[in-house]
């Protein structure tokens, strides 16, 4: 059977009853267009994060305290906030060069979320507290105003400087420069107003306050322990020899001798970067997959709709038999049949997934004020592409047989 004529005589069999077509591949488009929406958000939420972590620059890492786990574990993520293994002590042993040679700059880290109030203005954040060093690492100079310094940080100074949201929320158009907000019901001075940033390195700058570590420790947490140690080594090439200089210096400071046993660990970029693509990809996986139990719905209404069209067609497959077809011709026909319909509604899946997807990036970078990028998964298009047409060809095997196994005679004689 020649099969340009049976993708011809296929196109002009379906447009015969174009209602049931259409019916018959709506399991298939949303199944198309559900994987292909998963993968787009998926990859473009993965792009996202490992911007904001690969902003965060090659040369960083960051010590966390508590143990390390490679699951989703709440207890664990728990831990490395609530853990106290990381004090002054740590901090003053690895900013000796003895211990760490190619350490190049050092910021501890304190962080809590409150509510900040101006008058009766109120405004809920996050407040992180720093060293004068974070303005440098998070390339994050104020607009207006200035950073807090060394002797703030020293002195415990009650000093903020805002967010362009916060500052917004707080004073509107006011200026903010000099003036008193509440935080915990203590008077923290207005030094500095961010400029309009956006997230990066994790943090959404303009929904966030600095305020030295000292003072937010003592005055709002109460603590004597820090939430993270951000470390900056000298060069790139002296990373991983810097990690290992800091489990070394910090196990002798807590008697460690099992490294099983470790209340720390060190995150280099690489390894956010593949904890990142690791929870990205399988959560994606997951959903597609979901997403996929529609196309195994649609191939059964594709195998129901075929074997009715073969019931239907009894007579013309006796004529064709009739006057000169064979069975090999009859099963090629419906073959093709059920396999152009899938694959129709996995083109029509894929455009629109890609609109879809296209339009809610969009959404996200306009509202969320996310740098939240499209992409569109080529691999997932061509897969939904080839389970769509493979789904038709297992689908429609049944029907064709049944087709081509009919008796020419008997098919003759059906009412």
């Amino acid at each position: 059977m020649n099969i340009k004529y049976g993708l011809k005589n296929s196109l002009k069999n379906l447009g015969v009853n174009k209602s049931r077509s259409i019916l018959t591949i709506l399991g298939i488009v949303i199944g198309i267009t559900s994987i292909i929406l998963v993968m787009s958000l998926g990859k473009g939420a993965s792009n996202l994060i490992l911007n904001e972590i690969q902003g965060f620059g090659s040369k960083m890492m960051v010590i966390m305290p508590g143990r390390q786990s490679n699951s989703f574990d709440p207890s664990a993520m728990l831990d490395t906030v609530m853990n106290d293994s990381l004090k002054e002590k740590e901090l003053e042993a690895l900013m000796k060069k003895s211990n760490v040679p190619h350490l190049s700059r050092i910021m501890p880290i304190v962080f809590t979320t409150l509510v900040g109030s101006y008058e009766n203005n109120t405004h809920r954040f996050m407040l992180l507290g720093a060293t004068d060093l974070a303005a440098e690492i998070y390339d994050i100079y104020p607009e207006q105003g200035m950073f807090f310094n060394e002797e703030d940080v020293q002195s415990k100074a009650s000093v903020v400087i805002l967010g362009n949201k916060i500052k917004e929320e707080l004073f509107g158009s006011d200026d903010a420069i000099n003036q008193i907000i509440k935080l915990k019901g203590k008077n923290f001075k207005v030094i500095g107003i961010l400029p309009k940033k956006g997230s990066g390195s994790m943090v959404n700058f303009d929904d966030s306050a600095f305020a030295p570590y000292t003072v937010v420790q003592e005055d709002l947490l109460g603590i004597k322990y820090f939430n993270r140690i951000v470390v900056d080594v000298d060069a790139e090439e002296n990373v991983d020899r810097t990690v290992s200089d800091i489990e070394i210096t910090i196990r002798n400071l807590h008697n460690i001798t099992d490294p099983e046993k470790d209340d720390f660990y060190v995150e280099t970029q690489a390894d956010m970067i593949e904890s990142v693509s690791m929870v990205t990809g399988v959560l994606t996986l997951f959903l597609a997959s979901v997403a996929a139990i529609s196309l195994l719905v649609g191939g059964v209404g594709i195998m129901n709709i075929m074997l009715v069209s073969v019931t239907e067609r009894t007579r013309e497959i006796g004529l064709r038999k009739a006057v000169g077809a064979t069975g090999k011709d009859i099963l090629t026909q419906f073959l093709l049949e059920a396999v152009l319909l899938t694959s129709i509604g996995g083109f029509i899946g894929i455009f629109l997934g890609t609109s879809f997807g296209f339009l809610i990036s969009l959404a996200i970078t306009k509202f969320a004020g996310l740098n939240w990028g499209f992409v569109f998964p080529v691999d997932a298009a061509l897969l939904g592409l080839g389970v769509a047409a493979l789904v038709g060809l297992i689908f429609g095997i049944y029907p064709a047989r049944q087709a081509s196994k009919k008796s020419p005679i008997e098919a003759l004689r059906y009412e």
